[in-house]
């Protein structure tokens, strides 16, 4: 028997892209202010599990043919790269590396190692909480 949520899936079709733009806000607002990785990956999490309570399962994995665990690993495997990475350049642990580029349009932009390592804890976040949340659901 399927319920009829219609005020609820209403309000998640907007709702999802100011919650998943606010994450991605979060994650670059992270080296300025409050904010990073771990933040904007839980914001994005929450915007992911408010899809699969409007819609199920099988919907949402139409849209997003994601498998999470790997998602997860992805994201570990991203932060650690970029951890370890320094030590084959003889740097200390997780040391940070940024620069100055010439962006055609943009102009003048700074790029870190930091953001590469922030994305992965982002996407470790992601992938953890959206993978407890389904385990959770398959158990009733």
């Amino acid at each position: 028997m399927k319920i009829n949520d219609v005020i609820l899936r209403t309000v998640t079709k907007a709702v999802v892209f100011i919650i998943l733009t606010l994450g991605v806000y979060l994650f670059f607002a992270g080296h300025h202010a409050p904010g990073g990785g771990f933040i904007g990956g839980l914001v994005l999490a929450s915007g992911i599990v408010l899809l699969y309570l409007a819609y199920d399962i099988e919907t949402v994995h139409k849209g997003m043919p994601f498998d999470f665990k790997k998602v997860a690993a992805l994201g570990v495997l991203l932060a650690t790269g970029t951890a370890v990475g320094s030590l084959f350049f003889d740097a200390p642990f997780l040391t940070q590396v940024s620069n100055y580029v010439e962006v055609p349009i943009f102009g003048k932009m700074g790029f870190s190692t930091v953001t590469i390592f922030e994305a992965g804890v982002a996407l470790t976040v992601v992938g953890v909480v959206v993978t407890i949340i389904l385990s959770i659901s398959e158990d009733e």
